[in-house]
Parts: C-alpha cells; structure tokens; sequence
C-alpha cells in the first residue's frame, strides 16, 4: 500500500514511517522544509512537499495514496485553538479527496479525561477540555464512514515517551524542574497520567490503516494511569532534585501552560482497543524508560 503521511519527520511520525516500511509497504511523506525532506529520503520514503495549511499539497498527496495517516500537529499550546483549527481543515480537506474510494484514513486525537473514573474508547470528551476540543476532528472523519472512507481515530495519551523525545510534555517537565531546582507535583499527586511507547504508538496505526473497521476510535495506551508524583520522583532521582507538592491552584504558575494538563487526573484503558486489533503493547512503560537514562543526557 502507498501511504501518505502527514508529520512523517515528527517524533511520533517518524516512527510510524518506519514501521510502515519494515511492513512492506510504501510511504510519500509531507515535508515542509530541505531537512525534513532529506530525512524522509534517507529513510527510503518518497517526500511530497507542503504544510498542513497548504490544502493544495495535502489534496494532491491524498489522491497520490492508497491510505492516509494523519500525525501532524501544530504543537504550540500557546495558540492551542488555531492548532485545532488548522488540524480541522486539514482532516477534513483530505477526507473530502479521499470520499466515495472506500480507502483508509487513520487521523490523531487525544484520550480524554473522565471525572472519578477511566477513559474509554467511547468516552466523549468533557467540553472545554484539550481532548473535547480536538473532538471535532475525530467527527469530522467519522462522518465519512458513509461518504466511502474507512475513517479511524487513534487516540494518544498524555505522552507518547521513548528515545529521542525532546518536546514532549516529560521532556517539558525535566526542563522545568531543572530550571526550578525542584522537581515538582501539583496536590497529593495521585491524579494518573497515562503514557504509550513510541513504537507501540506507531505499530497501532499501521493495525488501523490495514485492518481498523470504519468509524473506529482506537486508544495508544500501555501505561493506564501512573500517579505524577512518582513521575515527579523519578525525574527528581536522576536530576539529584528535591521532590515537593505544590498547591494544584499554583500549578500553572509554577508549570506554565502545562500545570492544568499535569494538574488533570485523566486515566484511560485501552483494553477494547487491543481486543479488536490484536494489538498488545510490550514496549517499557514510562518509568522505565525515566529509568534509562536518555531523557537527562545532552
């Protein structure tokens, strides 16, 4: 199958690349700059060049494809409404190319939070919160279940972790206890944090591109929910940092844009998930990779 990956040079892109070209398959990968470009051809994809607010480039890749993946994302959480927004339009100027060929469409969302309990498959998210507002585009291409597109979501956790990750939310949260010279957790810290290996991740949106059933909501999770304070020890162990509480109303001055997300207790399953697809996660989970090391080197 020719695959057009949208993000295909990101962290969580250029994994799912790799596991589509040990499958067999072929990619044609967006890329927005000479660098990203030269990345995906020495991975051996082809490069299709353009941005996710070049619909153009994104119309012309799609018809290009047999199957499309979507993991890009514009991950500023400063202006997390205009992401949203570009993400929209993008899902849904592809899913518009791809209608009445009954190929497969696998786009990014994220778990939602559940107040007092666990996050499913089926949960709709809460409105107002970051996975509600990303719940439009999970609509969007569902809608096209009955438009001739085998339209799938997969849902990631909190944080998708593995080497090489340095933007991601833990990677944030090294940063600021380094910066601090604390490492901190907002209350008693119980409130649970899910997690997924990259390459988990990425093996799951190859199931769904193949196999996924039409109008499937599929959840990445390997770790269910550990509680931030034993992320904020780990991180304070390898940094030789204190480890304290903080007030949960002083999160966001203490960690920025990222204290309501690490203030929220958001655990989810993905047990429906790997019942479907067969798919079983057997990566190390997040502590375990805390504990690797690679996260505090460089």
């Amino acid at each position: 199958m020719r695959v057009f990956v949208t993000g295909a040079t990101g962290f969580v892109g250029a994994a799912v690349v790799r596991e589509l070209l040990d499958a067999g398959h072929q990619v044609l990968g967006l890329a927005r700059s000479d660098p990203s470009a030269a990345t995906l051809t020495a991975t051996g994809a082809e490069v299709h060049r353009g941005t996710l607010e070049d619909l153009d480039s994104l119309r012309a890749g799609a018809a290009l494809a047999d199957g499309v993946i979507h993991t890009a994302f514009i991950h500023d959480f400063t202006q997390f409404q205009n992401s949203v927004a570009v993400d929209l339009r993008a899902i849904e100027t592809i899913a518009q190319t791809l209608a009445g060929t009954d190929r497969p469409f696998v786009i990014s969302s994220g778990t939602p939070g559940v107040a007092g309990g666990m996050a499913t498959e089926d949960t709709i998210p809460a409105p107002g919160t970051p996975a509600a507002a990303r719940g439009g585009a999970e609509e969007a291409v569902l809608a096209f279940a009955d438009r001739g597109v085998r339209g799938s979501v997969v849902r990631l956790p909190r944080s998708v972790h593995g080497e090489g990750d340095h933007h991601g939310f833990v990677s944030r949260l090294i940063d600021i206890a380094r910066e601090r010279g604390v490492s901190a957790y907002p209350g008693d810290g119980a409130n649970a944090w899910p997690a997924v290996h990259r390459l988990d991740a990425a093996l799951l949106y190859r199931l769904a591109l193949e196999h996924a059933p039409a109008g499937s909501r599929l959840h990445a999770v390997g770790d269910e929910g550990i509680p931030v304070r034993r992320l904020a020890e780990r991180i304070g162990k390898h940094l030789n940092l204190p480890v304290t509480s903080i007030p949960v109303e002083h999160a966001v001055e203490h960690f920025g844009w990222l204290g309501p997300i690490f203030a929220m207790d958001a655990p989810a399953s993905s047990a429906s998930t790997q019942k479907l697809m067969d798919w079983h996660p057997v990566r190390p989970g997040l502590l375990a990779d805390l504990d690797a090391g690679h996260y505090f080197t460089g």
